[in-house]
């Protein structure tokens, strides 16, 4: 993998993600597609997942390989109301996603292939390589933006 490739990918997914948050209008930040999250409730999950991404990325890359990395249950998070998913403003949430990411990626853009190889245990994934953090967290921003943009349609 070409490391500036993968930090072009992932920076390429950060201002995707940003562009629509900072786009929705708030008559529209409530708005459901069936069976899925609105577009608030997505900017509220990716904050907190950066949160966690960016602790388990530096957890890889300074601890011993198989250190642990904490899972966390998505679902509960979205589900306490006061975690803010259903009515807390989006702006704070916003300004972490965008923070942490910019944080990544000054790190990934100090790796070197060889790091790629790198890994924790993940308590629900088991092992989990700096090379598929970096596939799942360059993906992520895509499926909640892409998500945000049926959210705002009303369209599953």
């Amino acid at each position: 993998m070409d490391m500036k490739e993968a930090a072009a990918a992932y920076e390429a997914g950060t201002q995707y993600f940003l562009n629509l948050a900072r786009g929705i209008t708030p008559d529209l930040l409530d708005v459901h597609a069936e069976n899925e999250w609105s577009a608030r409730q997505c900017i509220h999950h990716m904050a907190d997942s950066e949160a966690q991404s960016y602790a388990r990325l530096r957890r890889v890359v300074a601890e011993p390989n198989g250190s642990i990395i904490q899972g966390y249950d998505e679902s509960a998070w979205a589900n306490e109301p006061k975690l803010g998913y259903v009515d807390g403003d989006v702006a704070n949430s916003i300004a972490v996603y965008a923070a942490v990411r910019a944080s990544s990626l000054d790190l990934i853009k100090r790796l070197e292939e060889s790091d790629l190889e790198k890994f924790g245990e993940h308590t629900e994934a088991g092992k989990y390589s700096i090379a598929r953090w970096l596939e799942n967290y360059t993906k992520h921003p895509y499926d909640h933006g892409d998500q945000m943009v049926r959210a705002t349609k009303g369209q599953a």
